[in-house]
């Protein structure tokens, strides 16, 4: 617990996170619930609306809510891209306002994950409400192009009263005093003794290993991952192992069978399996085409992964040639040039950038993501 906490008494969370129910127990997506164990640390109680997910019944990164201090309602699922979705989403909105509505009425603090339709919903509420203090979490990117929907929330977020406060992904020149740059967390401080110890042992001298964590999507880019290798032929790659599951995996795992190096493709893996990827790689892959910032780089740049990533949104913020090698042009060809560059690294420069990168994860952690909440976000009246 962070120095000098200042206990609140009841915190809402208004969100599009999925919850599906297994044998009368509740369980979400597994970053989500950690980060609010983490809240807990300032908040007594925690009401959590999200959406009813069935089809996630057997989602391995679900995690079951086991916490008698977190309260979970459940909304009826929207979205999609079809008139009929729309004419769907449209309906549901009064009830969603009712359940919404009915929740801030009980609660002083107000936590929102844009962008969605239930954050939406809490920031034309937030109005009605002056008393009460909002915080809104914009995770994707705030300042590359999107949807209308998607800039209709951004707009309205740097419109908000003086009891709202927003938080983003990078640091952004000409915003209003409301807006404020925050790291993801995704670090307690078991994972900084793990990862440390995993950063001094590390070497990269032999064969060098490559992962890729992320959703199988073209948004995401693993197909850029492949085409890159197919056209690598050097003797130092030892394998590419791919996290992570989707849309295109069979797609993947046909085209995997044809590239000269070993790859391993593993599905969706729980935490513990996933330190023990990048514990075994010396390089994460990310070449996606629209982010905020993905926890997955501070998780990888903890235990000694160095990142091959796009240079969108705020990534350029944390990442340079210091510490890893940046995509301008998101394809194959500009992936293949930083992969062949990753490749003929000194030891000397391996081991700076990884331990640089070890100190920068600290902005990662829970301890710190806390310290800034009762610093910048909520307070008493």
């Amino acid at each position: 617990m962070p120095k000098d906490v200042r206990r609140h008494s009841k915190l809402l969370v208004i969100s599009d996170t999925g919850m599906v129910e297994r044998n009368g127990q509740i369980f979400a997506f597994g970053p989500v619930i950690i980060e609010l164990q983490e809240l807990l640390a300032l908040f007594d109680s925690i009401t959590w609306i999200g959406f009813n997910r069935p089809d996630q019944i057997d989602n391995t990164s679900y995690m079951e809510v086991n916490s008698d201090k977190i309260k979970t309602i459940t909304l009826k699922s929207v979205g999609g891209t079809s008139i009929s979705d729309k004419i769907s989403i449209l309906k549901n909105y009064p009830r969603m306002i009712h359940t919404i509505l009915s929740e801030i009425k009980k609660h002083q603090f107000i936590h929102s994950r844009a962008p969605s339709n239930p954050a939406f919903i809490a920031m034309l509420l937030s109005k009605r409400f002056p008393e009460k203090q909002f915080w809104f979490k914009y995770a994707g990117s705030w300042v590359d192009k999107t949807s209308f929907f998607y800039n209709l929330q951004r707009k309205k977020l740097k419109t908000r009263g003086s009891n709202c406060k927003v938080t983003v992904n990078g640091k952004w020149k000409h915003q209003p005093s409301h807006i404020l740059a925050f790291e993801n967390p995704c670090l307690n401080d078991d994972d900084r003794k793990i990862g440390k110890n995993i950063v001094n042992k590390k070497e990269c001298f032999n064969k060098i290993n490559f992962c890729f964590v992320g959703g199988l999507n073209k948004n995401k880019g693993i197909e850029l991952v492949l085409e890159a290798f197919k056209n690598i032929n050097s003797e130092k790659i030892g394998r590419l192992q791919i996290v992570g599951d989707g849309v295109l995996r069979k797609s993947i795992e046909g085209k995997a069978k044809n590239l000269p190096i070993e790859i391993k493709i593993l599905g969706a893996l729980p935490k513990n399996k996933v330190i023990e990827i990048f514990k075994e790689s010396h390089f994460i892959i990310l070449p996606s085409k629209s982010e905020g910032f993905p926890k997955v780089i501070g998780e990888a740049m903890n235990y000694g992964c160095i990142p091959i990533v796009s240079d969108i949104s705020c990534i350029g913020q944390y990442v340079s040639n210091k510490n890893g090698f940046l995509i301008k042009t998101i394809d194959s060809n500009e992936l293949f040039l930083k992969l062949q560059e990753s490749m003929v690294l000194t030891e000397d420069d391996y081991q700076t950038m990884i331990k640089y990168n070890y100190c920068l994860a600290e902005k990662f952690t829970y301890s710190y993501y806390l310290t800034k909440i009762q610093q910048l976000i909520f307070h008493k009246n």
